[in-house]
């Protein structure tokens, strides 16, 4: 729990980017998504503002980013390119109020261990629904049985690597921890492997980033772009060709991530 006095409200937007968004927060190498970077960040302080009138704690903030987070996957039962389009939006609107959770509780002094739980659970469900709802799109509606299992199985299986390929991450974090190591330090050099072929590869792969397809946003603009493809080839054969190239390519992602995390410094004493 932060011991930070907690502050009144703010006088205007530069203070509060002052406050809320440091440099340490603006220049993580791995925190931040790209669309904050972007432009994410440019727009939340004017949100932030309006929820610090309310009485709105950081973690409410933090539920509403999960309830976002689950509109985004529902909206794809929405059929065609309409559902798509609204899972976009909904889920750009997720990563914003994800921006402000942190901006809140950054402000008022009251960041917590139960905020960065939230936000995990958030991310993970989020991250997990999309995929199953991208399976039950793939075999369209009504089901025929068993034929269709064979698209819904496709999309847990996908959802399954997504949030193994997540977890890595936290996994490591743990093991630190449970071996009395440090936090590792939010920058380029902790991550990188120490084996030349494996460092050779992982720089091979920041020219096709497939591995970061994964996100909630990457995965609404993937179902966005298929849907337009839509149009013109049926939109259930649309997504299904999104879906089967998306689970070897999460496979590889997922034995690609492991590899590296293995030969970098952050599992070694």
């Amino acid at each position: 729990m932060s011991t930070e006095a907690p502050r009144g409200r703010p006088s205007s937007i530069a203070e509060l980017r002052a406050v809320a968004q440091p440099p340490e927060v603006r220049l993580r190498a791995n925190a931040e998504h790209w669309t904050a970077s972007l432009y994410l960040r440019n727009l939340s302080p004017y949100l932030t503002w309006m929820l610090l009138k309310t009485s709105v704690s950081a973690n409410g903030v933090t539920g509403l980013m999960i309830l976002v987070g689950w509109c985004t996957a529902f909206s794809l039962l929405v059929p065609g390119l309409a559902g798509a389009a609204l899972a976009l939006v909904m889920g750009q609107l997720q990563m914003l109020v994800d921006c402000c959770d942190g901006e809140v509780a950054r402000w008022r002094g009251t960041s917590s261990p139960a905020g960065v739980f939230l936000d995990k659970v958030g991310h993970y469900t989020t991250e997990g629904l999309i995929p199953i709802v991208l399976g039950i799109r793939a075999a369209g509606f009504p089901f025929d049985v068993p034929e269709d299992f064979f698209w819904t199985t496709l999309g847990c299986l996908l959802a399954v690597l997504i949030i193994l390929n997540k977890a890595l991450n936290d996994m490591v974090h743990v093991a630190r921890a449970n071996a009395g190591l440090p936090k590792l330090a939010d920058r380029k050099g902790e991550l990188e492997p120490d084996r030349r072929l494996v460092a050779k590869l992982r720089r091979a792969a920041r020219f096709v980033p497939f591995h970061r397809l994964y996100h909630s946003v990457e995965l609404t603009m993937l179902a966005f772009a298929a849907a337009i493809v839509g149009l013109a080839i049926g939109s259930e054969l649309a997504d299904r060709v999104l879906l089967v190239a998306l689970v070897p390519l999460a496979a590889l992602a997922l034995a690609g991530h492991f590899v590296a995390i293995m030969a970098s410094k952050r599992v070694r004493a």
